[in-house]
Parts: structure tokens; sequence; C-alpha cells
């Protein structure tokens, strides 16, 4: 079941939150936690087990996680119990085929592929149940001894699938003692959502069909121009996509009485890449960040061995978005721009104008992009050359032209979506008119956002979040 699907917005939802507030507090984690398994069950049931494995792994590693109660040693041993768990169910579920494979393919040998399928969501909550296991041998929570409440924030399905990464440090008062709830926090959330399913069904689904169409073009019909404007579509559908997933999944925890960190901030604004990894993604920079980086030494032991952390690091980086080698590229790529621009280039960028660094940070974003888009290496390396003038095609043709009339004015809404300008024209709008526009506009434009993006899913195309595969 996806958030953008007629089942989850007509019937889910509304028996979810009819549910969740007739029941007396004490038993809203019990309904969280039934719904989120059916929630994930409902697409694949078969993975359900592997999920209930997961919470109880979490729980009994995290209780013996405890070093004050246990002893350094059995703490350790528990933690990395937990540490092998989650990644041997990576390594099992996710990458094997591409390990056995690649295998074939070095050795010439004829070992049949796993082909397993891979449980929707398995990278975030296994990352979110090793963080809590981690936190605890570092001291830095208490271990949960009610096994329903941890599994309330390991299944909590709103963000469950495709993110943010929640940790339970942030978490934790509100699933325990301080969750609260009040009209204006539900106002607030469901506007969130409205915002995000519009992101996701308006503006990211219609930006694919330009994307979709150019990726299928054979190449005589492409032009540089063409390629280029494949991937700028790219970079739009991923973004809007993705942090239209994360405007809903926010949103529901508002509704939910639950406070989820920001995930992104307008990551298209940036003035370089490392400004650009500061806003993309957030939860996924920072769990790297410190759960891989800072462990390995981070910048305190010099700066080779902090440059071969930052490649590490983004190798990771990359291979947790999918067992393909075009992740793999597409980290070390900005792995490497970010050594390049710690060791080199933050002070010349510093002193260049302002519009100068957004050029320069979105040429590299939108490169950057252009490796994620294709799983295929043959496909990646000729969109590769096309972009770069070396696909022996045109710089520009007619139906270059006609894409770009077409699709003109979404990618103007696009950029304007992009940056913090239609935030501030509504906080403005709050501050001179804030009793007309919080009571009357800005209720209905979020029943408008509803409506519109409920009557383009019902005509349209199925089609999934991108992060689902992920």
């Amino acid at each position: 079941m996806v958030f953008s699907s007629n089942v989850f917005l007509f019937a889910f939802i509304p028996v979810v939150f009819a549910l969740y507030f007739i029941v007396p507090k004490k038993f809203k984690n019990a309904v969280l936690f039934i719904v989120s398994l059916f929630f994930y069950a409902w697409g694949e049931p078969k993975y359900i087990l592997l999920m209930l494995a997961s919470i109880t792994a979490a729980y009994v590693t995290g209780l013996f996680a405890d070093k004050e109660k246990y002893g350094k040693s059995k703490a350790l041993t528990a933690t990395v119990i937990a540490v092998v768990w989650n990644i041997g169910l990576l390594m099992i579920f996710k990458y094997s085929d591409f390990f056995v494979s690649n295998a074939n393919s070095i050795f010439g040998s004829s070992i049949k592929l796993p082909g397993l399928a891979l449980p929707i969501g398995i990278s975030f909550y296994s990352f979110q149940s090793l963080s809590y296991v981690i936190d605890v041998y570092r001291g830095e929570v208490k271990p949960q001894k009610n096994f329903l409440t941890l599994g309330t924030y390991v299944a909590l399905f709103p963000q469950l699938v495709a993110g943010p990464i929640v940790r339970y440090i942030d978490i934790e008062r509100q699933l325990t003692a301080d969750r609260k709830f009040s009209g204006e926090q539900f106002a607030s959330g469901a506007k969130r959502f409205a915002v995000g399913l519009a992101k996701k069904a308006l503006l990211a689904n219609n930006i694919f069909i330009l994307f979709d169409e150019i990726s299928h073009t054979p190449q005589e019909g492409l032009s540089v121009g063409a390629a280029w404007l494949g991937a700028i579509a790219y970079t739009f559908q991923i973004y809007f996509d993705f942090s239209g997933y994360s405007d809903m999944a926010i949103g529901m925890g508002k509704m939910l009485g639950f406070d989820f960190l920001e995930n992104f901030n307008y990551p298209y604004i940036s003035k370089s890449i490392t400004d650009f990894w500061r806003r993309w993604h957030m939860s996924l920079s920072s769990w790297f960040r410190d759960y891989v980086y800072i462990p390995l030494g981070g910048n305190r032991k010099g700066k080779v061995r902090q440059c071969v952390n930052i490649l590490i690091v983004w190798c990771l980086t990359g291979f947790w978005h999918g067992a393909a080698w075009n992740f793999i590229m597409w980290g070390l790529y900005f792995g490497a721009v970010l050594l390049i621009e710690k060791l080199v280039l933050s002070k010349p960028l510093e002193k260049l104008p302002g519009a100068a660094q957004h050029i320069y940070a979105l040429l590299l974003i939108v490169i950057g992009w252009a490796i994620f888009a294709y799983d295929d290496t043959a496909q990646l390396m000729a969109n590769m050359k096309n972009m770069f003038g070396l696909g022996g095609i045109s710089l520009w043709n007619r139906q270059t032209t006609l894409w770009l009339i077409q699709f003109l004015p979404l990618i103007v809404i696009l950029t304007a979506g992009s940056t913090p300008l239609i935030a501030k024209a509504g906080e403005k709008l709050n501050s001179k008119a804030e009793s007309v526009y919080q009571t009357i506009a800005e209720p209905v434009i979020t029943l408008m956002l509803l409506v519109l993006s409920a009557a383009y899913l019902v005509s349209g195309t199925f089609n999934p979040f991108m992060y689902f595969r992920f």
C-alpha cells in the first residue's frame, strides 16, 4: 500500500484515524502497531514475519546492549549481533543477486541468482533498528522494555517504507509519555500531507513523463539538449517525489502526535555540493555521519584518513541506494566532489558571486542525478556521452524544441517550488492577514490540493514513490 493510492487515501487513512482517536491514550500505540503491520502486509504479506523478526532482534539486542546492567563485553556482543543481523538482512535480500552476478562475470561461473524479492522499506527500518541498539550501547537512550512500544517505533507506517529515517532518541518521549494532540497540530499535519501529495501527484508524476519520453527515444531522435533536458526532468522528479513522500510522512506524524525531523531543506538552492548534502535527505546524511564517519575517526586522525573515511562513507551511501554499479558510481562521484571542495575549492568558491555558486552546484547536481537515473550501465554511458556531445548526435533538434515548449510551464512551476519563494509568500500572507488566511484561504488551498491530487490519481496511471525500490 502506498500513500498515493486510492485504497490508502479513501479507506486506510479514514479507518486508522477513526480508530486512533476513539481509543484511550494507553491503547494508541497498540492501534498504531497493528495498523502499521497491516499496512506493510497489504503489499507483502510474506515479509511480515521478517518485519516481526527484525523488531524482536532489536528488542532483545537492545535490552542486552545496556552497559550499565550487563557490562561492556556483553553489551558490545549484543550490539555486534544487531549489526550482523541488520546488515545481514540487507546483504541477503538486497545485494545477493548483485554479488552473485558479478562473481559469475568475473570468474565465468554460472551460479544461479537467488532472485529474492526486495522487502519494501528494509533499508529504512534496518537502519532505524540498528541506530536504536547502537544508541543504547552508547548510553544515549535507555533500552525499551515494552515490546509494543519498540515495535511501534520500528513499524510506524508513515515513515516505514521510504523514510525519513527516524531515530528512537528523537521520538522516545512521544512514544512513551509526551505525545500531545491538538486541533492546530492536526490541521498543520493535514496541510503538510496535502502539500506532499500534490508534489507527488501533480508535479513529480508529470515531469516523469518528460524523462520517460526522452529516456525511451531512439538515439537518432535525441540531441545534446534533449539529454540535458531529460537529466533536468529527473532532477526535478526525484526531488518532488521523495520530498513529497517525506512531507506526507511528517504530516501524518503530526496528525498522530509525532514530530519527525525535517528531511529536506530546499537542496536546489545550494551554493556547493557540501551545502547540498546538508539539505538533501538529511536523515540519511546524519545517519552515516553519526554511525559510520565519526566511528571511523571522522576528521580526528589527519587529512589522509579523513579523505579515506569520506570515500568509504560515500561508497556505502551509494550502495545503500541499490544493488547496481551506477549507485556506487554516484556515491563515489559525490564523495570525490566533496573531497575536491574540502581540499581545493572551498575558498575559491566563496569568492564567486552567489549566482555563479548556484550554477556550479546545480550543474554538478544534475550530472549526479544523471548517473543515479540509469541502473543499466550501457544506457548510463550512452546518456553521459550524449550529455557531453560524444554520442554523435546534434546539439539541438526540432523534437527538443517541442519537448521544451510542452513542459516549460511545468518546469517554471517546479523551479519556483524548489525554492523558499512559495513558503515565504505564505508566511507574508500570515503576517499581514493572519485571521483571514489561516481560517479561510489556507484550509481552502489544502482542500483544493487534496481534491486535485486525488482526482489526478484516480484518472492517472499508478506510479509508486521512487524510493520504494531502495
